[in-house]
């Protein structure tokens, strides 16, 4: 008996019509994603799931569309094209560095280079040897240092802490520039510390310049062009100490996405009329599942293109494996990457750090 002349009827036996229900949940998730994502606060909690979920799902669903029996093998006809376009609508999400399968032409040094690395040190030294912390740091020889997180955590709450003089005396030579909880180090002389986000009366409390700035720019002169550089830290969209059954689980997530707005429209602003070359990097708690990082993805240039990873991972260690990237660095069309890996943070972080090779163009 030819499987086409059964009845259509016969195939809607539970597996068929379930793998049909699923892909259409499916569907419907990521229609909700489009309207949604980086623009509902209530979508920052989606946003937290692994965006390889984005490939894993729709690879799931057509593996299972192609063993569908052969008296429903009718639906296979429009089941399998519907996931292959739910697959492509999701691959943007998935953050596969595609450039990583085709080997890229030699970088072309037109201009001066210089080698800046971006970590987030999880409460600096304050939970590790200091010692050994410090010499993590001046093994990457950078002329650049982008880092996060200068202070500590003490009886549940963020800390203050002055480390100014051993940083000086690890650091000879190097300009530092602190602002809250972010610190710049540079072998290039400071021109100006442009104040990116909302502004922080100088005298203000720690607290509140911890809180509000998040964004450190410096304009440095290297090798006597005037080059910014934005150290930055994002504010995470949730508290994990709070339960999901009870109300202030979801009014931190809606105070921090107000708070990350705040940030990210201060950047893009700064960055995209910025007419200096420029080099964005910092923890910006955010993976390429979540839309927040979207203007800024389309106006400058990711510096994943210069990685070697098919999937890079800057967060997450679950199974051996970094499965978000929250670590992230941009630049304009004044500088290129040339060479752009996250590193071993020896247990130091929960975040590997950002190793970057840039030059200047003319």
């Amino acid at each position: 008996m030819d499987p086409d002349s059964v009845s259509p009827r016969r195939w809607w036996f539970p597996a068929p019509r379930a793998l049909v229900g699923v892909t259409g949940l499916w569907a419907v998730f990521l229609l909700l994603d489009r309207l949604a994502n980086g623009r509902w606060w209530f979508w920052l909690i989606p946003g937290l799931a692994p965006p390889l979920l984005f490939l894993a799902v729709p690879v799931t669903l057509l593996a299972l569309a192609w063993t569908v029996p052969a008296p429903a093998s009718r639906s296979r006809r429009w089941l399998v094209p519907a996931v292959v376009l739910l697959l492509l609508a999701g691959l943007p999400r998935t953050g596969l560095n595609w450039s990583a399968l085709v080997p890229g032409p030699a970088a072309a040094h037109t201009g001066p280079t210089l080698s800046v690395f971006s970590w987030n040190t999880e409460y600096w030294d304050t939970t590790d040897d200091p010692d050994a912390f410090y010499r993590y740091l001046r093994a990457r020889d950078a002329d650049v240092y982008l880092l996060q997180e200068y202070l500590a955590w003490i009886r549940g709450t963020h800390t203050e802490i002055d480390e100014l003089d051993r940083i000086r005396r690890e650091f000879p030579g190097y300009q530092v520039v602190v602002t809250g909880e972010l610190v710049t180090l540079s072998r290039f002389p400071v021109l100006a510390t442009p104040t990116v986000g909302p502004a922080v009366a100088a005298d203000a409390p720690w607290a509140e310049t911890f809180t509000r700035r998040k964004v450190l720019r410096t304009d440095l002169d290297v090798h006597g062009r005037a080059v910014s550089f934005y150290n930055v830290h994002i504010p995470v969209q949730v508290d994990t100490r709070a339960s999901v059954f009870g109300g202030a689980f979801y009014r931190v997530v809606r105070e921090a996405d107000a708070a990350r707005r705040e940030q990210f429209a201060a950047l893009t602003r700064d960055a995209t009329t910025n007419p200096r070359p420029l080099l964005i990097a910092g923890d910006f708690n955010t993976s390429p599942a979540m839309g927040d990082l979207d203007p800024l993805r389309a106006r400058l240039h990711d510096a994943r293109s210069a990685s070697g990873e098919l999937y890079p991972g800057s967060w997450g260690g679950l199974l051996g494996t970094d499965w978000w990237r929250l670590d992230w660095a941009f630049t304009n069309d004044g500088a290129a990457v040339d060479h752009y890996a996250f590193v071993d943070d020896r247990g130091m972080s929960d975040h590997r750090g950002q190793d970057l090779r840039i030059s200047l163009r003319p």
